[in-house]
């Protein structure tokens, strides 16, 4: 740290839907604090998702607190649209989120925060975390004994079928990015979705019956019974954590009817090729990896801030071992609806009343530039 090293009070790291409604609660309690995103753009995250995505719930399920949809609240947006609703709830709010920063390093130098970023260092009184809990694209170490004339995508990376060789089509995964993308590939490559059958809705989430009461349903359910406040949640929370989601929008039999089918897991590689549990290999030419995501924080030096598998120990996103660092957007960190656009909310105001209630500040001193109040 030296003369140019700015300190502001509260930092939040990450701008999406996390980091935005954390500013939004810590600007309406009046503190100071800068929202620091590695994307060029707010919304960017989504914008860079697969072309067809849409969401699976209805845009008033979306809205983040203080700004509404303006379009037709009761349809699910696309990725794009989502997108720059997060962007106009941005500059709705005025908050102070600088685009194009990464940070490499957290560390803690005495009862401050050090964060080094790619436009230089901020130390702070307060960090709250909100990458989420889908940070690196998580795929299996055989995946590098494939045959190398293999197009092999991340489904965190895959755009649309214009991206794939001509050839059959391997998705590995059959939660929601897997049956989604199948029926992206399938109308133009012979297609296979491997894995085991995951549990599915079975109402068409488009239809009117299931916006007003199914996703009503499954909201409560997500958020007030599959929660660490009751005893079902806390014993549904460990089980749930890492596992596939029910697939919501997608049917097994709009599946078979568009010609996608269905094998079992992949367990190895034969001879270049995926090698399924019975044994059969499939002759593909491309692979995409719809296998879910793992936690990131290599960036986080504070060992006690994490056990032994490098998974926060937290109560409710407060961390419980580092004093002033704090976690949003976690999987099942209350609830089943914690990492959710209808979930994160209340996870938000939990931890900054946390946070406005044990005020942890150092005023800086001369050497610091003072950031501009939120």
């Amino acid at each position: 740290m030296n003369s140019s090293t700015e300190h502001i009070e509260t930092v939040v790291i990450g701008g999406g839907q996390a980091g935005l409604i954390a500013a939004y609660e810590l600007k309406k309690r009046g503190r100071e604090f800068v929202v620091l995103d590695a994307y060029p753009r707010v919304g960017e995250a989504w914008r860079s998702r697969w072309d067809s995505l849409r969401l699976f719930t209805p845009r008033r399920d979306c809205e983040l607190p203080g700004l509404r949809f303006t379009a037709q609240r009761s349809l699910a947006p696309t990725k794009d649209e989502m997108a720059d609703y997060l962007e106009a709830y941005a500059a709705h709010h005025d908050l102070p989120v600088r685009n194009d920063v990464r940070v490499t390093a957290l560390t803690k130098s005495g009862d401050r925060f050090v964060i080094t970023t790619s436009n230089g260092v901020i130390t702070a009184s307060n960090v709250i975390v909100a990458t989420g809990s889908y940070g690196a694209p998580k795929v299996p170490s055989f995946a590098d004994d494939l045959d190398e004339h293999i197009v092999q995508l991340h489904s965190s990376g895959y755009r649309n079928p214009a991206q794939l060789q001509p050839g059959g089509v391997l998705l590995v995964g059959g939660g929601n990015s897997g049956a989604d993308i199948s029926l992206d590939v399938v109308p133009s490559h012979p297609t296979w979705l491997a894995g085991p059958k995951v549990a599915h809705i079975p109402p068409d989430i488009d239809k009117l019956f299931a916006r007003i009461v199914v996703v009503r349903v499954v909201r409560f359910v997500q958020r007030n019974v599959l929660c660490l406040r009751t005893p079902m949640g806390r014993r549904a929370a460990p089980r749930m954590r890492g596992k596939a989601t029910p697939v919501i929008r997608v049917k097994p039999k709009w599946l078979a009817d568009a010609g996608v089918k269905r094998v079992g897991r992949v367990v190895g590689v034969q001879d270049g090729l995926p090698q399924l549990e019975n044994g059969q290999v499939l002759d593909v030419t491309n692979v995409i990896w719809c296998t879910g995501h793992r936690h990131d924080f290599p960036w986080i030096d504070l060992d006690t801030a994490f056990d032994e598998h490098g998974t926060p120990v937290h109560s409710r996103g407060v961390s419980t071992r580092v004093t002033g660092l704090y976690f949003i957007g976690l999987e099942f960190q209350f609830a089943l609806a914690s990492a959710s656009l209808w979930g994160v909310a209340r996870d938000a105001a939990y931890i900054i009343t946390h946070l406005d209630r044990h005020r942890i500040t150092q005023p800086a001193d001369q050497s610091t530039v003072a950031a501009t109040a939120a």
